[in-house]
């Protein structure tokens, strides 16, 4: 494809035009003989004028121009997909991590920006000489084949992924690539080698856990025995107890359901392989990744930027017995669809909306998500992308946010045309190309919870501890609701409510029964104050994506 050729204009506005009589226009083009009368006051003729106000528009064109970032620049109008065509190669330099540095200083002027103090946390995944010892005995290990089954969206299977490795660590056995069901709402039929980069994987875990494509031909006519539900809370002992004795027949196991099931307080060691698959082994497919770094760098061509996770789908307001907030209408679109299935709203069922609302149990709207970060500094002129699906009510759902902040992505807005046809109608690719932009941001915040938000907030916590905002919507909410409240005061409220949410070090010791992909402090991160045991993971390793 030939590379399109930038052209610039200069606009001169029509007053001047209309001003300027047709001498004047022509003394551009003819040079003129030199008046007596304004021979010491050039500055009262009409062609000073022009050419001043000519050389002013080049010179501001040409520090546009070198301003200008040589990929792809933001559509005029937020929400709206972008069609320009880029004529430099997407190629930038990223850290191990994937954290782009602030592009000429932008940015930093606002305090929004400040990262939090990650108090020297590194990675840091050490294994006992017990865990290397069986690792030997357990790759060599042909006899037992765990087979698993995840569900759910992207970042769902994700964790049943992570989780089916410890399994498999734990029972010995070689794990049989992860099959992934074909989602009842979207419809997305990918396999594992679509979405992650299954040599990657295979490479990463090599000492850990022997992962096979597919069952070897001696057990290809075995049946496997499957085992539809573990329990919740479900313990190495338990496991052992349960599945080992099931590969005596055929050698063949079967999980499925897996979700949150598997205990999140495991040994040392194994709380260590779980970091070692989420932020090491689960790389996205190159095709992916390659996509999503072009959206990262096309945000990140002018600075800093935001990135919000915006849970504001129709089937998230019904999920949730949350209200949108855009009127009576859609109201009733969301409670009808409720009566109409009900299975959808599996826990408090008896709370009313405004109780739910007051508890923090539903996502933000747009309006609230605009007041929160103007509370918190956000700029006003702050680019920000927006992943998620399309919110209830269209663009007009966000018409609060792109008001006050203009300048609002997402990824059909930063795409070129066609670069997201390959991609169309894969649910699982797209979430995937979404995680990875807001990944790289500078800042990230969730308007509600989910295995998204859990993940970046743990993938960021292992990259340095970069801002992360939780919001405190328990707490905040009472003052959302306080109309007699001043703004000044409104915003200090917000941001004092806010100073220890913001992606500092947070002990999973604290935290009883999180995950340590959320929380990796302590036991998959140190700092100097116990760095002796630890063993840094080299750069090739440390690649995330």
């Amino acid at each position: 494809m030939a590379k399109s050729k930038k052209q610039a204009y200069i606009s001169v506005p029509s007053q001047i035009i209309g001003s300027l009589s047709s001498s004047s226009l022509q003394s551009l083009l003819v040079s003129p003989k030199k008046s007596s009368k304004n021979k010491n006051k050039p500055w009262k003729t009409a062609r000073f004028w022009l050419f001043c106000i000519f050389l002013c528009a080049f010179l501001g064109m040409l520090k546009m121009w070198f301003n200008l970032e040589p990929l792809t620049p933001f559509p005029p109008n937020p929400c709206s997909i972008f069609r320009q065509e880029s004529s430099s190669p997407n190629t930038f330099s990223r850290s191990q991590l994937g954290v782009f540095p602030m592009k000429n200083g932008v940015g930093e002027k606002s305090g929004f920006w400040k990262q939090p103090d990650g108090l020297g946390y590194r990675p840091c995944l050490s294994f006992r000489g017990e865990y290397k010892k069986w690792s030997q005995e357990i790759v060599k290990d042909r006899t037992k084949y765990l087979m698993v089954v995840v569900s759910g969206g992207m970042n769902q299977q994700r964790n049943q992924i992570v989780d089916a490795v410890v399994i498999a660590r734990i029972l010995g056995a070689a794990l049989v690539v992860p099959i992934l069901q074909v989602n009842v709402i979207w419809g997305d039929e990918s396999e594992f080698s679509d979405i992650f980069d299954l040599d990657h994987f295979k490479a990463v875990l090599a000492s850990d856990v022997r992962i096979v494509s597919s069952l070897p031909s001696t057990h290809l006519m075995s049946r496997p025995v499957e085992e539809r539900m573990m329990p919740v809370n479900a313990t190495p002992q338990w496991i052992r107890a349960h599945y080992l004795r099931k590969f005596r027949r055929d050698g063949v196991l079967l999980l499925r359901g897996l979700d949150s099931r598997l205990s999140k307080n495991l040994p040392s060691d194994l709380q260590k392989l779980r970091c070692k698959v989420a932020f090491h082994a689960l790389k996205f497919a190159p095709p992916i990744l390659e996509l999503g770094n072009k959206l990262t760098d096309r945000m990140r061509s002018k600075g800093p930027y935001l990135a919000l996770h915006l849970r504001m789908e129709k089937d998230v307001w019904v999920r949730t017995g949350c209200l949108p907030g855009l009127g009576t209408n859609y109201d009733e679109i969301v409670i009808n669809e409720r009566k109409l299935r009900p299975e959808l709203l599996t826990s408090k069922s008896s709370m009313t909306y405004h109780d739910r609302k007051l508890a923090g149990l539903c996502p933000l709207n747009a309006l609230e998500v605009t007041r929160l970060l103007k509370a918190l500094g956000a700029p006003k002129d702050a680019r920000i992308y927006w992943a998620g699906g399309n919110p209830l009510g269209g663009e007009e759902a966000l018409l609060p946010l792109t008001r006050e902040f203009p300048n609002l992505y997402n990824k059909e807005d930063l795409a070129l045309p066609g670069e997201l046809e390959p991609f169309a109608r894969k649910a699982s690719f797209m979430a995937a190309i979404d995680y990875i932009v807001a990944e790289n941001s500078d800042v990230f915040m969730p308007s509600h919870g989910g295995n998204m938000g859990h993940a970046i907030q743990g993938h960021r916590a292992y990259a340095g501890h970069r801002k992360y905002i939780t919001p405190n919507k328990r707490k905040m909410l009472p003052y959302f609701l306080n109309a007699s409240l001043l703004e000044a005061d409104f915003n200090k409220i917000i941001m004092d409510l806010h100073q220890e949410s913001l992606g500092q070090p947070e002990l999973r010791s604290s935290k009883a029964g999180r995950d340590v992909t959320k929380f990796p402090v302590p036991e998959c991160m140190c700092n100097d104050s116990n760095s002796r045991s630890s063993m840094l993971f080299n750069s090739q390793n440390l690649e995330i994506r």
